[in-house]
């Protein structure tokens, strides 16, 4: 059964088409990643399913029950961890999520047991009486956690919950979802911009662009599809348009700029390949500064259903 249905779903702010038809299913128990750049349309798609806004066009069923027509229902389904923490940092960890459960209806020893429980499973035991406001960020994150678990949902959304972590607090994060989604018998919806975070989280994703799905899959499948190499190469004197025609007429395809003077292209072999583009470059005078060669990434899976590199899409360049 799915967790959620999504189909057709449109939203447009002004000039700004948000969403443009987006489609997806999420299974029961399984972690969905909703992959894009800022501004993809993630945090949208999330915004409906969550019954915070309502889409234009389209439908969407959250553990079975229509976001536009039952969204009473959906809200007591659902735990939501938005990219804003929604903590009282004037208050401790233990007060936050007292006062989270009563907002939920829960109380007396039930409550205290689930807020004890819940300061255990997030890994914030010693410091539960302590105030927010001395917790590290990665503390507090786990505290938002744990206060969308307060009334046991059925389905999780986590938007974009490792944002401003460092790269140590953003491991333990991904740590921390993998266990609760097995011990806490979740569905998880997880939107990010970061590739690395989805690669390591989901078990399926889609990536979307521009308000739209891209592709649908596993992630090991979706770098299955792409045969072949990577080839990084940076450019010692930022010949971009040059180097790009003596990629393609030595064999590279798909030649994306991921930085000012970085040139990534998939071709077939690259322990192959390499030598070639290499004294291709060099015959036309074109200087490099260093070379890679790796297998496909989610990364390389973007380029090849967007026509873009993701990491100069998601800094906007």
């Amino acid at each position: 059964m799915d967790a959620i249905v999504v189909e057709g779903l449109r939203k447009r702010y002004g000039p700004v088409q948000a969403l443009d038809g987006v489609s997806f299913a999420v299974r029961e128990g399984e972690i969905f990643g909703l992959l894009g750049p800022n501004g993809a349309g993630k945090s949208t798609t999330v915004r409906v399913l969550v019954t915070l806004t309502t889409p234009d066009e389209g439908r969407a069923l959250v553990a079975g029950h229509d976001v536009a027509h039952e969204a009473d229902a959906v809200r007591r389904s659902i735990g939501y961890v938005p990219q804003e923490s929604g903590i009282d940092r004037f208050a401790t960890g233990r007060e936050n999520l007292m006062l989270q459960g009563r907002v939920q209806g829960l109380g007396g020893r039930e409550l205290r047991r689930r807020v004890d429980e819940l300061l255990e499973l997030v890994g914030i035991v010693d410091a539960a009486d302590r105030i927010v406001g001395g917790y590290s960020g990665g503390m507090k994150r786990r505290l938002d956690v744990a206060l969308g678990l307060v009334h046991r949902p059925r389905v999780l959304f986590l938007d974009e919950p490792t944002t401003g972590l460092d790269p140590e607090a953003r491991v333990a994060m991904w740590e921390e979802v993998g266990r609760l989604a097995a011990q806490e018998t979740l569905t998880i919806l997880l939107t990010t911009h970061y590739l690395e975070e989805a690669d390591e989280l989901a078990d399926r994703l889609v990536i979307v662009s521009g308000g739209r799905v891209m592709v649908e899959g596993t992630p090991a499948g979706l770098k299955a599809e792409l045969r072949g190499d990577a080839v990084q190469v940076e450019l010692a004197n930022g010949q971009v348009d040059d180097a790009r025609r003596v990629l393609a007429l030595a064999g590279a395809v798909e030649t994306a700029l991921a930085d000012g003077r970085t040139l990534v292209s998939r071709v077939h072999d690259g322990g192959q390949a390499l030598p070639g583009i290499l004294r291709a470059l060099s015959d036309a005078g074109i200087a490099v500064a260093s070379v890679g060669v790796s297998r496909p990434s989610l990364d390389d899976v973007y380029l090849h259903y967007t026509g873009r590199d993701f990491a100069t899409e998601d800094r906007g360049l």
